[in-house]
């Protein structure tokens, strides 16, 4: 059932440019004109008719700049960064400017209506500091209701956010338990290492070293929030040997990881595994087709790249993605929600995957050393 404020394209669009903030002002200017004059009729007589709702059109409109300003520009650009001194400087400006041309209204009102300043608002208004001392506590105080409601909204959007990966954490672990590794690939698995066994036996033995490291992956370390990057990619190195054990002499496999220190970089588990067991499930293997599979790793400070490319044969209809793609794709969106781009492209030859995925750091839990 669809709520009503999501139905029809005009509510859409009031609601997707944020017009609804418009009678929020306007209500919030009139709440705080109501108790600076004690008497609601008296503000509301001051907002509806000339010259007095020039001075409260100039509230309105310049502290809802001042305040979307400092939200959407200073806070992203120096606060949120840590520039606190350049942060609080232009917020300083900011309010002493919005005070600046509220005053300005005043002016303007009484240059509309033909009267004095005094006549309109009273002894001692011939001063500018006069209406300074209102201006600038009305700007300063939206500015803070402002920051406090964005915080508390920003608060309730983390701990949801927080909430829905610790559901996602525990649906993926069920899962994990139910089905571990693929079936096939289990048993395919092994069964080539045992026929190694009696051709090679020196790489039957490093294939069931892999097998048994990748088991280990696959049973202990899901359960971690984030593992080392270096040992995700040395998993994935595994996978993919043991891969190439089980295909055909028709498909080729290219795997390239740059070298570089990863430790010190950590990632959700099992996220690259899923592209990659996509390409080796759905690559052509036609005798008469150049069938292959090229997987890149680079590293450029925190942004990983993965690329993987796989051909695909006319048996091949439709999407390749299948619910794998978009389980790894809503874990992406709850695990790094703004910090990875995520591009999918079908030809009628080739399927290709790019990620780009900004990594944070491995977070070292200190034990205290124990004396006795």
């Amino acid at each position: 059932m669809k709520n009503w404020w999501n139905e029809g394209p005009e509510q859409n669009w009031f609601f997707k440019y944020k017009l609804y903030h418009i009678p929020f002002w306007c209500l919030y200017h009139y709440l705080w004109w109501t108790v600076a004059i004690g008497n609601p009729l008296k503000a509301a007589a001051n907002i509806i008719f000339l010259p007095y709702s020039v001075k409260y059109l100039f509230y309105v409109v310049f502290e809802a700049l001042a305040v979307y300003f400092n939200l959407y520009y200073l806070i992203p650009r120096y606060f949120d960064k840590k520039r606190y001194t350049l942060y609080f400087l232009f917020l300083t400006l900011t309010i002493t400017g919005t005070a600046l041309f509220i005053v300005s209204g005043y002016y303007l009102s009484s240059d509309l209506s033909g009267k004095t300043l005094k006549e309109l608002y009273g002894n001692g208004s011939n001063c500018f500091y006069f209406f300074l001392g209102y201006a600038l506590p009305s700007a300063f105080a939206s500015m803070t209701l402002a920051m406090t409601i964005k915080l508390f909204k920003n608060r309730i959007q983390e701990e949801r956010r927080q909430q829905m990966i610790a559901n996602e954490k525990l649906e993926t672990e069920l899962k994990f338990l139910k089905h571990q590794f693929n079936p096939h690939f289990l048993f395919n698995s092994i069964n080539s290492i045992f026929i190694l066994i009696r051709k090679n036996p020196e790489l039957a033995s490093s294939a069931l070293a892999k097998f048994s490291d990748l088991l280990r992956h696959q049973l202990y370390d899901c359960n971690e929030q984030q593992i080392p990057l270096s040992k995700e990619i040395s998993y994935l190195g595994h996978f993919i040997e043991l891969e190439k054990l089980r295909q055909n002499k028709y498909l080729k496999v290219e795997f390239s990881a740059e070298e570089f220190y990863a430790d010190h970089l950590g990632i959700a588990p099992f996220l690259l595994m899923t592209f990659v067991e996509n390409a080796f499930k759905h690559v052509s293997r036609e005798p008469e087709m150049d069938n292959r599979i090229s997987i890149r790793l680079s590293l450029d400070q925190q942004v990983l790249e993965l690329s993987v490319i796989n051909t695909i044969g006319e048996a091949i209809t439709g999407a390749v993605g299948g619910i794998g793609l978009k389980n790894v794709q809503r874990r992406l969106d709850l695990v790094y929600p703004v910090q990875h781009l995520l591009s999918v492209s079908q030809t009628a030859s080739l399927y290709q995957v790019s990620l780009q995925l900004t990594l944070k750091e491995m977070v070292q839990l200190s034990i205290p050393e124990m004396t006795y």
